[in-house]
């Protein structure tokens, strides 16, 4: 196998679009070029030429457990033993469905798929079937994957109908999308007042991940549930980040709200490809085989990637590690918050539990347009600065920083003394 990074990134942009499969592995954003990764081990990653880094990104937030934990390997291995799929029910798709709705009582009934891409579109899908309408409103910088009519941005004002924002979107796919203000109760009751019983669906990210960390302000919570009820409108939690992470029970268990659709991903697969969407038995019984709303899939259901589920559950049920990640994720704050104070350098740090992102702005972040106010060049330094000293960071300002529960204080010690050198380097940037 090939160990010379240099060599293994000419050869793959010859042949993967950028030279990856994910665009923010290329490190656009940060400049330079990625590493290749060879293995991982706890909160450890190593690339081909054998450079240890502690891991911050953990799988965009799948690996809560690490990487490699020993009891997702044995559960797995003797799981490819028996077969790696079949196209039929298993056992195993029965368990993991009762783990998750044991935690998720909203999830009445559940399909499994295989992304959150998947959730998210058939979360939809589902919710348009059910209430015989076509608008569906989603918040910008909410991320909920790459199906077409949900790649779309704003435009000037509080309210605007969604234009696509990628290309090989025909705008007639976008038609119905009206993209709204994160965080704003008042622009969504408003919006809610003219076209509420022409909305499907309202979609959002409880605890926005995708342009950086921003929690939710309560009434907005609120009223999104509130004017949903009133208009028959169905309230989708797009949980694929927050699922497993910041409560065994999601964002809606930590806020107390209850949406009529829950889409998950990431932890629910333990490290693979599954994720899951479901909601109130009425809504989910319109989905095939029992109604009209079809959606499918081969590896839905994965024997494989559900053992690694259900290991995954189980173990967290067990343990219940919450409350220690959450001391780990507030010290690690403090920490960064501190080191950037000593060299004057203005940064927000917003949190929820094990999720975080430092925004380079001397601004609160409570929405998309205060993140992009943040100065995407310092952190560019900042996280070219930490990599150097064996910290892997997301390579974009606008993405999460995951913990797991095998980050220890010694890991933790080591980020926050590399923090203090890499502000260092930023303040001769930006000072």
């Amino acid at each position: 196998m090939e160990r010379n990074q240099d060599q293994l990134w000419e050869r793959a942009q010859q042949l993967l679009p950028g030279g990856v499969n994910s665009p923010v592995r290329s490190f656009r954003s940060v400049g330079g070029q990625p590493f290749f990764v060879d293995r991982g081990q706890g909160c450890y990653l190593w690339d081909v030429e054998g450079n240890r880094f502690i891991d911050y990104v953990c799988s965009w937030g799948a690996l809560l457990l690490g990487h490699s934990h020993p009891r997702i390997v044995t559960a797995v291995q003797a799981a490819v033993e028996r077969g790696t799929s079949y196209g039929a029910p298993t056992p195993l798709e029965v368990a993991l469905a009762e783990k998750i709705q044991e935690a998720f009582p909203t999830m009445e009934r559940i399909r499994l798929v295989n992304s959150g891409t998947e959730a998210t579109m058939s979360a939809l899908r589902v919710a348009r079937g059910y209430t015989g309408r076509d608008k569906v409103i989603k918040f910008i910088g909410c991320y909920h994957g790459h199906a077409d009519y949900l790649l779309a941005k704003a435009g000037s004002g509080a309210t605007t109908f969604g234009v696509p924002d990628s290309a090989g979107v025909p705008p007639s796919l976008t038609q119905d999308l009206i993209l709204l203000p994160f965080n704003d109760a008042g622009a969504f009751q408003r919006t809610m007042d003219q076209w509420g019983d022409h909305i499907a669906a309202v979609i959002v990210e409880p605890i926005a991940g995708n342009m950086g960390v921003i929690p939710p302000k309560w009434d907005f919570l609120v009223a999104l549930r509130s004017e949903t009820k009133k208009h028959g409108t169905v309230l989708i939690f797009d949980e694929v980040m927050t699922g497993f992470r910041v409560a065994y029970g999601g964002a809606q268990a930590l806020y107390g709200i209850q949406p009529d659709m829950t889409c998950l991903g990431k932890i629910v697969g333990g490290g693979f490809p599954l994720a899951a969407y479901g909601g109130r038995k009425e809504i989910m019984q319109v989905v095939a085989p029992l109604g009209p709303v079809y959606q499918a899939g081969t590896l839905s259901g994965n024997p494989v990637a559900v053992t690694a589920g259900l290991a995954t559950l189980q173990f967290l049920q067990e343990t219940h590690p919450y409350g220690e990640l959450d001391e780990k994720g507030r010290w690690l704050q403090e920490a960064l918050q501190s080191a950037a104070q000593k060299v004057r350098i203005p940064v927000q740090i917003n949190r929820v539990g094990s999720m975080m992102t430092l925004f380079f702005t001397d601004q609160p972040v409570t929405d998309y347009e205060s993140a992009m106010r943040a100065n995407t060049r310092a952190f560019a330094a900042f996280f070219h600065a930490m990599l150097e000293m064996g910290i892997f960071l997301p390579p974009s300002q606008f993405e999460a920083l995951f913990l797991s529960i095998a980050h220890g204080s010694e890991e933790l010690e080591k980020t926050a003394d590399a923090a203090e050198k890499a502000f260092e380097k930023v303040a001769l940037l930006i000072n």
